[in-house]
């Protein structure tokens, strides 16, 4: 156990070397963040509008809110669309980087934009999973949270390797989720501690963000307003770099793991040794 959390750690590291050679990897997860919070503005009013969002919210039974789990399905897909396009771009040149080169962004988005298709129709399957998921959960407050906390879970799981299977080998959803399960079996205990790794280093420096943040707040109850909003500031901008360097981190150690993987090659900037033990024994 603990020299799998090690190994991710190190696939952490790696991570990093690689975010550090390509600064500009950090503008996709940027992007998808500006356009999902256009996303849910342009989606506002509509969910207000129905008049029905609230029974959604409140667990009633979806058959009595048709219009309003339409237009959670709409959001769904169109903000998954967004979050896929620009993973895929990230990974895109990540896989550049793996093999030697030096990508750039257009680089990204020209491969993000060549699967549009594979994009739009797993946002279709994922935006159903969600709301099907939703439904489950409307039915009974404790059952159905932990129904759905269980297959979405499972989901997540399963999916882990989607987005580098689309970039890759260019499939359809289905046969992205069968590829990621696939390489799932083999990664699996290296994949979760990866992430594990990935995660401790996000929560030390959210830790070191939120300081300034507390201490503008303490400033404003003080009556100090210049230097409270000067620590707000800082805070809040702090919290966007370490989200945008978890985003970009998580993503490029999911493309290391199922390029070794899918076909055994060791990415530029990684140990050969580390993801040789990413991988379970059978």
């Amino acid at each position: 156990m603990f020299d799998r959390i090690a190994n991710g750690w190190e696939l952490a590291k790696n991570s990093w070397e690689v975010l550090r050679l390509d600064k500009e990897l950090l503008i996709f997860p940027l992007l998808s963040g500006i356009a999902c919070l256009l996303v849910l503005a342009s989606f506002a009013f509509p969910l207000w509008a129905t008049q029905s969002i609230d029974g959604v919210l409140q667990d009633e039974q979806p058959l009595q809110n048709v219009l309003a789990y339409v237009v959670l399905f709409a959001f769904y897909f169109v903000n998954y669309s967004v979050i896929v396009f620009f993973n895929t771009a990230l990974i895109a040149c990540a896989m550049i980087r793996f093999r030697g080169g030096d990508p750039t962004v257009g680089d990204g988005l020209q491969a993000a934009v060549s699967r549009l298709p594979q994009i739009v129709a797993w946002a279709l399957v994922s935006a159903t999973v969600g709301v099907i998921l939703r439904v489950i959960e409307s039915y009974s407050d404790k059952v159905g949270q932990f129904v759905t906390a269980l297959l979405g879970g499972a989901w997540s799981i399963a999916t882990y390797f989607v987005v580098p299977v689309m970039v890759v080998e260019k499939v359809g959803p289905i046969d992205a989720v069968r590829r990621s399960f696939e390489v799932l079996k083999k990664s699996w205990g290296e994949s979760l501690s990866a992430n594990f790794g990935i995660g401790i280093i996000t929560f030390l420096c959210t830790l070191v963000a939120m300081v300034p943040l507390v201490l503008g707040i303490v400033a404003l109850t003080s009556g100090q307003t210049a230097l409270g909003i000067a620590g707000l500031v800082c805070g809040v901008l702090a919290l966007i770099v370490v989200s945008l360097v978890s985003s970009a981190l998580n993503a490029i150690v999911i493309g290391a793991l199922y390029l070794y993987a899918a076909d055994g090659e060791v990415p530029q900037q990684f140990n050969a040794d580390s993801l040789s033990h990413a991988f379970v024994t059978k």
